[in-house]
C-alpha cells in the first residue's frame, strides 16, 4: 500500500469489540436493521484489506481506476467527517457540550490507557441493556399486550397512508446503527488489524442488531400510552418511559448511562495531525474535532428546526461515504479480499447494502408529520443540496489541481507490510513516517 503506520498498536480484539459496538415498529427495527448489517459486513469486508486510520477514504485509492481515485475520496473524505460531526452534534446541547470535554480528554490519553478504557466500556455497555430491559420488565405493572407490541400501528404523522407510519420507524435504526467505520479508524493502534477490524464490526453489529430488537419490544411492553410520553415536557420520550415506570433515579442513571455509550467515538491545517509524541495520538485533531462539534450544537439554542436538519444529515452523509466505495468494489473490480471477507456472498450483500442506503435516504428527506408547514419541514434535503454541489463544485474549480487522493509515503520500502506488527520497522522509518504524517499536505499528496 505504501503506507506506513506510526501508531502504537495497543488495541486488542475486546478493545475493537467494544469501538464498534458504542455505535450501536419491531418489525421495522428487523427490516432497518438487517439492511445496516448488511452495509457493515461489505465495510468490514473492505476494512482489513485497507487498515489504515484514514478508514473507508483511504479504501478509494484502491477501488477505483487512479483516473477516478482523487475524486472518489474526494467526496468521500467530504461526506465522512461530515456525518461524524452531525452524528456527536445530535444531542441535548449541555449534555453534549459536557460530554465532549469528556471525551476529548479520553482520546487525548496514552493508546494502551484508552485499551483498558474501552475494554471497561464494553462490559458497562452490556450491563446496562440487560439491567434496563429486566427492570423495565419487572417494574411496569400494566404492560400492553403481545397483539399490541406485534401489530399495532400508531398513526400520528399526518399522511394519509399508515405505510409511512412504518417506513419512518426505519428512521430511528438508521441513525442509531451507523458510523460502521468507526473502529477501522483505529486500525492502526490494533494488534493485527487485518484480522481483529472486520471480526469487531461484524460482531458489534451483530450484537446490537438483536439488542435494539429485544430492546423495543421491551420498550413497546412497558411504555403506556404513545400520546402521553409524546408530550413529555422533558422532551425525551425513552426518558419519560424509564421515569414513568422506575422513578426520578433510576431514570436519570439510564438516560446519562445511553449518552456515555452513545458517544464513545471519537480540511484543516497540517498543524491539527500532528501526532503527539507523549501519548503518540493526534490530540489536537480530538479537540478541534469536538469544538467543531459543539458549535454546530449550539445552533439548536436559536433554532430548532436547523439543528434537527443538521443532525438528519448524519445517517445520509455517512452510509453514503461507506456506499461510494462498495459501489467501486462492484464496478471496478479492483478489490483484493482480505483475511477476513463474506466469500460467494459478498457481492449479494453489498447490493442489498446500497440498494438499502438508497431506500432508506429517500425517506429520510420526507418530512414525518403532515401537513408540511416551515417548522416541520425536513431541511436536511436543503443542507445536503448545498454540501454536495459545493465540494464537487469546489473540486473541478480547485481541487483537481492539487489533490490526488490519500497520501501514502513514497520512500517506504514496498516489501514492509503496513498490515501487521511495527517491529519490522527500524527507528529510522518510523521517524520518517512521522515526519512524513506531520508534513505538509500538498507536499505528500503530490509527492
Amino acid at each position: 500500500m505504501g503506507y506506513t503506520p506510526v501508531f502504537r498498536r495497543e488495541f486488542s480484539m475486546w478493545s475493537c469489540f467494544s469501538f464498534a459496538l458504542s455505535i450501536s415498529g419491531h418489525f421495522g427495527t428487523l427490516i432497518a436493521g438487517f439492511g445496516a448489517l448488511c452495509l457493515a459486513l461489505s465495510v468490514a469486508e473492505i476494512s482489513p484489506a485497507y487498515p489504515t486510520s484514514g478508514a473507508i477514504y483511504f479504501t478509494g485509492k484502491y477501488l477505483a481506476p487512479p483516473e477516478w481515485a482523487p475524486i472518489i475520496a474526494w467526496l468521500t473524505g467530504w461526506l465522512n467527517p461530515i456525518g461524524h460531526i452531525c452524528g456527536s452534534a445530535s444531542h441535548i446541547i449541555g449534555v453534549m457540550a459536557t460530554l465532549s470535554v469528556f471525551h476529548s480528554a479520553a482520546n487525548s490519553m496514552l493508546t494502551a490507557w484508552l485499551n483498558h478504557f474501552a475494554k471497561t466500556y464494553a462490559v458497562f455497555h452490556i450491563a446496562v441493556l440487560v439491567a434496563a430491559r429486566v427492570l423495565l420488565l419487572a417494574m411496569q405493572g400494566e404492560k400492553h399486550t403481545s397483539e399490541y407490541v406485534f401489530t399495532h400501528v400508531e398513526v400520528a404523522s399526518g399522511w394519509s397512508l399508515p405505510g409511512f407510519s412504518f417506513l419512518f420507524g426505519f428512521l430511528s435504526v438508521a441513525c442509531t446503527m451507523t458510523d460502521y467505520d468507526a473502529t477501522a479508524h483505529i486500525a492502526e493502534e490494533a494488534k493485527d488489524p487485518a484480522r481483529i477490524v472486520p471480526k469487531a464490526i461484524a460482531l458489534a453489529l451483530k450484537f446490537t442488531y438483536v439488542a435494539d430488537w429485544l430492546y423495543n419490544i421491551v420498550l413497546t411492553f412497558c411504555m403506556g400510552e404513545p400520546a402521553s410520553i409524546l408530550a413529555s415536557p422533558i422532551g425525551q420520550p425513552i426518558v419519560q418511559i424509564f421515569y414513568n415506570v422506575m422513578g426520578k433515579s433510576p431514570a436519570i442513571f439510564f438516560a446519562v448511562a445511553a449518552f456515555v455509550i452513545m458517544n464513545f467515538d471519537a480540511p484543516l491545517s497540517y498543524v491539527w495531525h500532528r501526532v503527539w509524541s507523549r501519548t503518540n495520538t493526534q490530540v489536537a485533531s480530538v479537540w478541534v474535532y469536538s469544538l467543531l462539534c459543539v458549535l454546530i450544537n449550539l445552533t439548536g439554542l436559536r433554532s430548532y428546526i436547523t439543528i434537527a436538519a443538521i443532525f438528519n444529515l448524519c445517517a445520509i452523509a455517512l452510509n453514503w461515504s461507506y456506499s461510494i466505495p462498495i459501489l467501486c468494489k462492484l464496478i471496478f473490480n479492483h478489490f483484493q479480499p482480505g483475511p477476513w471477507n463474506l466469500g460467494c456472498a459478498s457481492k449479494i450483500i453489498n447490493i442489498y447494502a446500497i440498494a438499502w442506503t438508497s431506500f432508506v435516504s429517500v425517506i429520510f428527506l420526507f418530512p414525518t408529520v403532515m401537513p408540511v408547514k416551515a417548522d416541520n419541514m425536513y431541511y436536511a434535503i436543503v443542507i445536503l443540496i448545498f454540501v454536495l454541489p459545493f465540494s464537487t463544485g469546489y473540486w473541478f474549480l480547485r481541487g483537481r489541481f492539487f489533490y490526488t487522493g490519500p497520501r501514502t509515503n513514497a520512500n517506504i520500502d514496498p516489501d514492509i507490510t503496513a498490515f501487521g506488527s511495527d517491529d519490522n520497522l527500524d527507528s529510522s522509518q518510523k521517524k520518517s513516517a512521522s515526519e512524513q504524517m506531520s508534513g505538509q499536505w500538498l507536499t505528500s499528496t503530490t509527492g
